[in-house]
């Protein structure tokens, strides 16, 4: 029956990472461009290494972009910017003008015949049809270099000088001028009855939205290209430079290639020969974490996270890739290494780092600079992040990365231009982008550690916060406990530094490990007063017994107060399948006669699985058997040292962690220096 449940769960997980495959596969399979690809490589500055290339059909020259925009520029400048010209205005104006004009001749006796006033109107009808801005020419940056604007009146657009046009002000003036000169000495009179500036007021306005699309009905009539090249034609030789002319005749080629579709057949080919690719490149994937890290392979979360971040980072490629607005270059690549290097290793990020930027590179342009600016940055993400347990590492390593995509990335473009003229420094500005992006690495820390029970360095250090509630409990209620897994955490520390693994992590388990002892902190030795010992009162299986359940008693603990798994293990595995001597002999001897079950005073494990856990099992033990030497000197710390090593080696307690005896040596010679530090005995001073 359990081999038939130990071959359904296999079968399971197998499905499940088949699905995974498949649908990973799925989903880049939509991402990738549906054309067909060039099939030549080729880089600015660097000799054509293929045959020689002949034209295989017709295809128009592309212009650069350079040429582009000062083509664009130069139509822009002899752009004459529309004006609207509103006729409603001068004819209301003109016609309250004139009526405030009869007014003031009809109410002065002297000037009622005068045929002066008459002309007023038309002075003012005059202006309205140059046309009156709201403000002077200088402050419209639209007519900044214009001598001329179309005007529209009506269905037509009439070609109109600058210089002749009024602004509000200009056209007071004009009017009041004017008036006056006519008027002599009954100007003051006539201002008093009649308000010039009221009847001047705006009757041409900018159209934003009509010189919009202008504008682009102007730019979109300039060609893209310049000449074509004839099917049959030579573009290249195999060995000529690759020149700015050349390169822009081989990526017209290219763009016309991967744009052309051919008939049915060759379409489907298309699909076949994409669905091959990205299924290799994933494949690589997956063998790598079958041979190389199989606890990634047979650990659902971590398979799925990995294929998940790889599927992730292609979409957001790909979208980039298809949006004009959006550079490729701005997504942020470089979180892809830097989240697996944080929650696994160094050499699965780089690794997952090669098989993204291979997937990215097979549709993004000029493949060969994007793959080698991701994988010299990426590396340099990983190697600049080595640790993350302070803000400042995240700066740093966005700056590492900016500063590597900047020096990498010019050092290309000078061997492709050879001029820093025609370098393309606006793409620094993308890299700066990408590099801001990376901080949003530290949020998705976070969230991918609750969605997936990831544990990263960040939290290892905010759990072994003595202020913790756990460990405030342990503090509180078995204080002797509290400062032996202080002292634990302390020496597993140092050695774990010396043979490498993870510092924040043996802490922390060293400072959880024998929290279930706040059930009964009275029946262990370090949390007992004097000469009170509750096991006297108990038979020794009892006493065993309670000894034994701290284990058992730690997992629920730690599990109701949410710690993860990964120091729960610490817990469950301290003291593998040992057994309770003391409690054992003891029984054996008041029991001379009874066939003892050795079960009954051994410890459930697991074994320790790991380096980590590993050493814990060894300082704990040592740690507590060196308080009970009578004599703490080096030679006798150094005796139990190598005894207490060998009994968790004779008694196979080690055969699931990956430690070596070098390693193992190095345990020995640090924890001795450690212990006789710290049970040095002081010498006596006289009195």
């Amino acid at each position: 029956m359990k081999k038939i449940f130990t071959s359904l769960v296999q079968s399971y997980h197998w499905f499940f990472l088949a699905m995974v495959f498949v649908i990973g596969i799925g989903l880049i399979f939509l991402i990738f461009p549906g054309e067909s690809r060039f099939k030549y490589e080729f880089q600015k500055g660097s000799p054509w290494r293929h045959e020689t290339l002949i034209a295989p059909f017709d295809f128009a020259i592309m212009k650069t972009e350079a040429e582009i925009k000062t083509e664009n520029d130069s139509l822009l400048k002899e752009y004459k910017p529309y004006f609207t010209f509103d006729t409603l205005v001068a004819s209301v104006e003109i016609n309250e003008f004139s009526l405030a004009i009869s007014k003031f001749a009809e109410s002065n006796e002297k000037i009622k015949s005068s045929d002066m006033f008459l002309e007023f109107p038309g002075i003012l009808e005059d202006i309205y049809k140059t046309g009156v801005l709201q403000q002077s020419t200088d402050s419209y940056k639209e007519l900044a270099g214009k001598s001329e604007i179309m005007v529209i009146k009506g269905q037509k657009a009439i070609k109109t000088p600058v210089s002749q046009l009024y602004s509000i002000k200009t056209a007071y003036t004009k009017l009041n001028d004017t008036i006056r000169a006519i008027t002599g000495n009954l100007f003051p009179e006539f201002l008093k009855s009649v308000n010039i500036s009221d009847f001047v007021v705006e009757n041409l306005y900018y159209d934003e939205q009509l010189n919009r699309n202008e504008k682009k009905q102007l730019l979109d009539k300039n060609s893209a290209t310049k000449g074509m090249v004839q099917a049959g034609e030579r573009i290249i030789f195999q060995g000529d430079l690759v020149g700015q002319e050349k390169y822009m005749i081989l990526e017209s080629l290219k763009k016309a290639y991967e744009t052309k579709r051919g008939d049915n057949i060759e379409y489907f080919l298309v699909i076949a020969g994409r669905l091959l690719i990205i299924s290799i490149f994933i494949v690589m994937m997956f063998l790598y974490l079958l041979f190389y890290r199989r606890d990634i392979f047979d650990h659902k979360r971590k398979f799925t996270f990995i294929f998940m971040m790889i599927v992730l980072m292609v979409f957001m490629a790909g979208f980039a890739s298809s949006v004009k607005a959006i550079n490729i270059y701005m997504v942020p690549m470089a979180i892809l290494p830097i989240l697996v290097r944080i929650f696994f290793d160094s050499r699965t990020a780089i690794f997952s780092l090669m098989i993204t930027t291979l997937l990215i590179g097979f549709f993004a342009p000029n493949s060969y600079e994007y793959i080698v600016l991701q994988m010299v940055a990426g590396v340099i993400a990983v190697f600049s992040l080595n640790k993350l347990h302070k803000r400042s590492h995240i700066v740093f390593s966005a700056l590492w990365v900016f500063l590597t995509y900047s020096i990498v990335y010019l050092a290309m473009a000078m061997v492709q231009e050879g001029n820093l003229d025609t370098i393309n420094w606006v793409a620094l500005e993308w890299f700066a982008v990408s590099s801001i992006f990376i901080f949003i690495s530290y949020p998705l820390i976070y969230i991918f550690e609750k969605i997936f029970g990831f544990v990263s360095d960040v939290t290892l250090i905010e759990l072994s916060d003595t202020n913790q509630p756990l460990l405030r409990k342990l503090a509180e209620e078995a204080p002797g406990t509290f400062q032996h897994s202080i002292q634990i955490a302390n020496l597993a520390e140092a050695v774990i530094h010396k043979i490498g693994g993870n510092p924040f992590l043996i802490r922390a388990g060293a400072l959880y490990h024998d929290i279930g002892k706040t059930f009964d902190p009275e029946f262990f030795i370090e949390n007992q007063a004097v000469g009170m010992n509750p096991h006297d009162q108990i038979d020794h299986l009892k006493s065993s017994g309670i000894i034994i359940d701290h284990v058992a008693n730690g997992v629920k603990l730690a599990r109701k107060y949410g710690l993860p798994e990964i120091l729960i293990s610490f817990i469950e595995t301290h003291h593998g399948t040992t057994q309770t001597d003391y409690f054992y002999k003891m029984y054996q001897i008041e029991n001379p006669k009874e066939d003892v079950d050795r079960k009954m005073f051994t410890y459930p494990g697991p074994l320790p699985q790991n380096k980590e856990t590993a050493v814990l099992m060894l300082i704990d033990g040592i740690e507590a058997a060196t308080r009970s030497l009578k004599e703490k000197s080096v030679d006798n710390i150094r005796e139990l040292i190598e005894k207490m090593v060998e009994q968790k080696i004779q008694s196979n307690q080690l055969i699931n962690a990956d430690l070596t005896l070098r390693e193992i040596t190095i345990l020995k010679v640090t924890l001795l220096e450690k212990l006789v530090n710290i049970y040095h005995v002081r010498i006596e001073y006289p009195k």
